[in-house]
């Protein structure tokens, strides 16, 4: 039976209890009444009675059932945190989670939510709530963001779109921050309600992706895909020693990203031990400076090292890439000073790619800190 709720079912007994079936884009009819799921790379065959990879999207007598009417997080977070840099810079994003992975990354920072129905140690439950709760949550807290976050959220994307449909009338843009092993399929799903996405390339190596659970290409092909959806995309790889830190991998991924576009911002961000990697030793500021220097002779014109707050001086910033000025200053989440000219560098007046407020703040609107938002 596996964890008891305090009802007395087990977790996946009351998480099937939660549930809706698919959406029509994400879902596929097979013969013997078995469902191919189109939500993620996997494109899982499920028979009645099974499960996919995720182990929340499961056929019921020929119907595939998805997760819905809870969160596992839900809080209000700066927009750098996501990390997004060049959308809304300042901001406060209302953020929320279920459930469930389509990976098992050993590193995981979220592994509590992410890895709840694979791992016996996690904690985590859900809390029941409907997406216009979420939307009105949203509003209340004035966030001009709504962000499917902290688990994976393309095996919840049915859900997050349902709460992202109830704010798109109100302006508030939706994002996403994601694994990336997406499908075309879910892709389309999501981008009339879907504006910013962060895709999280973990590796530049096949076998990596394979230990992890998922395929390099299906990443790949997502990046390039967004960019040509007219997403904005933002790309993070969390500088694992032993893992991905050769330079040669660096400088990989970093060519592979100038490739796709020299506009995507890279973050670099530095691990520390966690979840079931714990003998790597914390990420040298020295690694991420190399990393950095890496993605800029890649061409990449914004590097972003994270985790790593205060301890890189400027490199945090964001500088016009034509005469050099600083436009934003930042210190982890907070932003500190912000002199963007709408979406311009106020000296040349070069255009900086991004998702820009004509008038934003010119420091962050809260602490810099996350801060719970009440269901």
């Amino acid at each position: 039976m596996g964890r008891l709720t305090p009802g007395g079912m087990s977790l996946k007994e009351l998480l099937a209890q939660h549930t809706a079936p698919a959406a029509e884009a994400l879902v596929q009819q097979e013969e013997d009444g078995a469902v191919r799921c189109l939500a993620c790379g996997h494109r899982c065959r499920i028979l009645s009675g099974r499960e996919g990879v995720c182990r929340v999207r499961f056929n019921r007598d020929g119907e595939l059932r998805v997760p819905w009417g809870y969160v596992a997080g839900l809080a209000v977070d700066p927009i750098e945190k996501k990390p997004f840099h060049h959308a809304l810079p300042g901001q406060e994003a209302l953020s929320f989670g279920m459930l469930g992975c389509n990976l098992h990354c050993p590193f995981c920072q979220n592994w509590d939510t992410s890895q709840t129905l694979r791992d016996s140690r996690s904690i985590a439950r859900p809390s029941f709530i409907e997406p216009e709760r979420i939307a009105q949550l949203a509003l209340e807290n004035g966030c001009p963001v709504l962000c499917s976050t902290y688990n994976e959220p393309l095996i919840s994307a049915d859900w997050a779109v349902a709460a992202l449909k109830l704010v798109q009338p109100s302006g508030l843009l939706g994002a996403f921050v994601s694994n990336g092993h997406a499908t075309p399929e879910a892709l389309a799903f999501l981008r009339p309600y879907v504006k910013l996405l962060n895709i999280d390339l973990k590796a530049f190596r096949e076998e990596t992706y394979h230990r992890l659970g998922g395929v390099l290409a299906h990443v790949t092909d997502t990046i390039r895909r967004a960019k040509e959806m007219d997403f904005w995309v933002e790309v993070v790889t969390l500088v694992v020693p032993g893992m991905n830190d050769s330079d040669e991998e660096l400088r990989e991924i970093a060519s592979f990203v100038a490739g796709v576009s020299p506009d995507i911002p890279w973050h670099i961000s530095a691990f520390h031990p966690m979840y079931k990697m714990t003998n790597p030793p914390r990420t040298p500021v020295e690694t991420i400076e190399r990393a950095y220097a890496l993605g800029k002779q890649a061409g990449l014109k914004f590097v972003y090292p994270g985790n790593v707050a205060g301890a890189v001086g400027e490199l945090e910033n964001t500088l016009c890439p034509e005469c050099g000025r600083t436009l934003i200053e930042r210190r982890g989440f907070f932003v500190s000073r912000n002199t963007m000219d709408s979406d311009r560098c106020p000296d040349c007046g070069t255009v900086i790619p991004g998702v820009w407020e004509a008038a934003g703040p010119t420091e962050s609107s809260g602490e810099g800190h996350p801060r719970p938002a009440q269901p």
